[in-house]
């Protein structure tokens, strides 16, 4: 007994401070931060700051499908979903089974990698400079085949669309390398026995190299899908959001309730939708990764 009660002390040095820190810096910000959603402006408990949040334009405007952008913050974040997250995961497979056995591959790879050590902040520098009229290379490809270029991020038709093309090379060399470490460990005897049965390369691709990549697969898609959710440096250093809020999101549109309109309980509302919206995004990808590796 006194060695069992010996073990649980030593076991609680290591441990309590853990859990401390879990709940100084997670459990309490979090519970805080859903009590002060309910807060109103005079400090009673009471719905108003959602039926505020949830009737703003600035997070779900019904005229944009009439008017065109902006559509809202949420509506946003979905259309970053919807074109970046299968973009950089198909885009990083295909590089990864591309320069998987070519000669410099490693260094190519370094090359693509590079966007995601960057800071995001110089992304977002690098993606504004990259669309601009005059000195983007967006604008100077398009005038060598002969098109006209204009600064992007400037109209509200084009801000948000330039913003989720020019982060996808950012976030490409993520599920790259992901995708790169998985094709190790597929055994190439595999390839060899369809290759024997007459399995062109193709349908190789589809019924080994894809399957058994799943794994990854859920996992870049988590970690993507989470990025995509809480977006947030790229924009406020790119566009703030504009022109108009054609291109704002919701960890924008937080940053604005608390510290433009200094409103933390809409803020907090927002917080709220996002933590909301990851949790429901992740767990049950998560769940499947489970299931996976049973």
């Amino acid at each position: 007994m006194a060695l069992r009660k010996a073990k649980f002390r030593h076991f609680s040095y290591f441990i309590l401070p853990a859990l401390l820190l879990l709940v100084i810096f997670v459990l309490y910000p979090t519970f805080n931060t859903i009590f002060l959603s309910f807060v109103d402006s005079e400090g009673n408990l009471s719905l108003s700051n959602y039926r505020e949040v949830f009737s703003s334009r600035d997070i779900l405007d019904p005229r944009g499908l009439e008017r065109g952008f902006p559509f809202g913050s949420l509506i946003h974040n979905l259309m970053w979903i919807a074109i970046h997250l299968p973009l950089t995961t198909l885009v990083g497979l295909f590089l990864a089974i591309l320069l998987r056995d070519v000669k410099g591959g490693g260094i190519v790879k370094s090359i693509i990698f590079l966007g995601m050590v960057m800071p995001m902040i110089v992304g977002g520098i690098m993606i504004r400079f990259m669309f601009e009229e005059n000195v983007g290379v967006v604008n100077l490809v398009l005038q060598t085949l002969g098109l006209e270029g204009k600064t992007w991020t400037a109209y509200p038709e084009t801000a948000l669309f330039a913003l989720i093309f020019g982060s996808v090379w950012l976030w490409t060399g993520f599920s790259m390398i992901l995708y790169s470490a998985g094709l190790e460990t597929i055994p190439n005897t595999y390839y060899e026995a369809a290759q024997i049965d007459g399995a062109s390369k193709f349908k190789m691709l589809l019924k080994i190299t894809i399957p058994l990549l799943k794994p990854i697969t859920v996992v870049v898609l988590t970690m993507t899908l989470l990025w995509e959710l809480k977006v947030f440096d790229i924009v406020y250093i790119a566009t703030m959001g504009g022109p108009g809020g054609s291109s704002n999101v919701l960890a924008l549109q937080m940053y604005l309730y608390g510290f433009r309109e200094w409103d933390f309980g809409k803020s907090a509302v927002v917080a709220v939708l996002i933590t909301a919206s990851t949790l429901l995004a992740a767990i049950p990808m998560m769940k499947s990764a489970g299931d996976e590796a049973e």
